[in-house]
Formats: C-alpha cells, sequence, structure tokens
C-alpha cells in the first residue's frame, strides 16, 4: 500500500511506475568509484556518487588515497560504513540512484572551512549516470551549479555505456512427484538416483534446467526458453509444466523403466494432441547438453 507499481514482463525491461527502467546500475556507488576513478581524476576535486545502497565520495575512498586525491572537507549525510562509502543517504525512491532525492546537494552539509577550498571542483553522478551536476565551491564556500565540463560529460556517457540492459528473468521452479516419476519407472526411486548420478538429463519443453541437490528432483528454470503456452493448470490447484528425461535405453530398462511403451521417436505423429514446436537454438540437444551455447544450470 502506498508504494510503486512493477510490471514484471520476462525478458523485457521491468516499468515502474509507468516507466521503462532501461539500465541496471553499473554497480553501487563505491564499485563506481573503483570503476571510473583514474578517469575522473584530475578532471574534478570530489565526486559523489550517488546511490541507495552505498554512496561513493572519491576523496575518502582507496581509489582516491591510491590516486594521491586530495581531501576535500566534504561532510555527507547518511550513515558512514568504511572510508568512502555511506548507507542511508536518503530514502528509497525513484529519483538520483533509486533514491527520493532530486537535488543532490541535499544529501551534503558544510564543507569544513580547514580543509575545503573557493573554487574546489564537484561532480555528482547517479549509478546509472541518468542523473549528473556539476558545482564550483564559490568564496563563501557554498556549491554553485556550473556548466559541465566537455571531459565530465564524456565520463558521464561512460558509466551509462557501462550499465547492462535492465531485463527481467522469470525463474519457474517445481518438483516431480511421485505419481510422475512412477509413470517413467516402476521403481521411481531409482529415476531420482539416475538424475542424481547424472545419468539422466532433465529438461522442461527442451529447455535446460538447474536440479536442486538433495531428495527428489526439484528443477528451476528460464521461461523464456520454454515454448510458447508451455505451461497449464488444473484445478488441483497445481500448474502444470512440461518435463523430460533422457537417457540410455540400457539405463532406462536398467532402472526398471516400461519398457513395453518405448516407441521409436519416427513412429510419432501430429495430432490434435501433439503440437510440433521447433528447437530453439540456445537450447543444446539433450543428447549432448555439451553443446549449449550459454551456460545453465
Amino acid at each position: 500500500d502506498g508504494g510503486a507499481t512493477v510490471i514484471v514482463q520476462a525478458g523485457k525491461a521491468p516499468i515502474v511506475n509507468g516507466v521503462v527502467e532501461e539500465r541496471m546500475r553499473v554497480g553501487c556507488g563505491s564499485a563506481t568509484i573503483g570503476m571510473f576513478a583514474k578517469q575522473w581524476k584530475d578532471k574534478t576535486d570530489e565526486v559523489v556518487v550517488v546511490d541507495d545502497h552505498i554512496t561513493g565520495v572519491l576523496s575518502e575512498h582507496q581509489a582516491g588515497k591510491l590516486l594521491d586525491v586530495r581531501e576535500t572537507g566534504i561532510r555527507m549525510k547518511g550513515r558512514r560504513s568504511t572510508p568512502g562509502r555511506y548507507f542511508q543517504v536518503a530514502e528509497p525512491g525513484t529519483g538520483w540512484g533509486g533514491t527520493n532525492i532530486s537535488d543532490p546537494l541535499s544529501i551534503i552539509g558544510p564543507f569544513d572551512p580547514k580543509t575545503a577550498w573557493p573554487g574546489l571542483r564537484l561532480f555528482f553522478i547517479s549509478t546509472t549516470g541518468e542523473h549528473s551536476a556539476y558545482f564550483e565551491l564559490d568564496a563563501a564556500l557554498q556549491p554553485v551549479e556550473t556548466p559541465m565540463p566537455d571531459d565530465l560529460r564524456a565520463s558521464t556517457e561512460r558509466v551509462m555505456e557501462n550499465c547492462e540492459p535492465a531485463l527481467c528473468t522469470v525463474l519457474f521452479m517445481a518438483g516431480a512427484g511421485g505419481s510422475l516419476r512412477a509413470g517413467v519407472t516402476e521403481n521411481p526411486v531409482r529415476l531420482t538416483r539416475s538424475v542424481k548420478d547424472a545419468l539422466t538429463y532433465v529438461t522442461a519443453g527442451g529447455a535446460p534446467v538447474y536440479v536442486y541437490p538433495g531428495g527428489g528432483i526439484t528443477y528451476m528454470v528460464d521461461v523464456t526458453r520454454l515454448p510458447e503456452n508451455a505451461f497449464g493448470y488444473v484445478p488441483t490447484p497445481a500448474l502444470v509444466a512440461p518435463i523430460e528425461f533422457t537417457l540410455r535405453l540400457s539405463d532406462y530398462e536398467a532402472l526398471g523403466g516400461h519398457m513395453s511403451e518405448v516407441r521409436p521417436v519416427e513412429s510419432i505423429r501430429p495430432t490434435d494432441q501433439v503440437r510440433p514446436v521447433a528447437p530453439m537454438s540456445d537450447n543444446p540437444w539433450p543428447l549432448a547438453p555439451h553443446t549449449a551455447k550459454r551456460s545453465h544450470g
């Protein structure tokens, strides 16, 4: 109640309060400092990377220390963690770096007059690069917004370039119940053991799955790698998903399989109950899982 509205669609960017979030953050504020500190050195005196998780401060951060960045006397709001890292500089929101702020100056206090100096260059940026601002301190050590230099504008674009696309991953998790396993073999526990012993390869609609350790056959699969309309529903209530077990005929016989029901693939013809579906190119052939084009399970 009173929170954000989020629309999640597998393989697409999330939509938060009607706005498509196209980018993941490049990292937390501390990680961003570590990644880009060298590119900011000599172009600005201080950098604050605003982030709801960890906000980074260049002059205090270890990366800044290794580059001999001069102390600036900046005073951050929020809770200080380790040097150059601050928690809770603001509340969560849809503003700068996933916070609720629209003015970056709201997360800093007055500069230490013993350390700061007039003309000090202060650069704020969010962890997606979508927000940035440049200030210089006046004679009273007050930040005054100033047109951003081209080299800092270029670094903002570099941060944005290094953000991965924001995509929603929907993972389906299910288990092979006893009645299902009994439909495969007269001794269901042997099917479970053959999966654990890697004699049987498990897929869901042809998609590779991750089989959880422990008892039973519980798996997780990326729904975007299954055919369309692969899921069903029964009034039990339960969702119904495809699952396949691929193994050698000799191994199937050894685990007590229903040999009288074995049929050659060529004997299966399309009918009203069988819908042919072309294999997805990303999914490995079950008899040769090592041919996968990307890692899985």
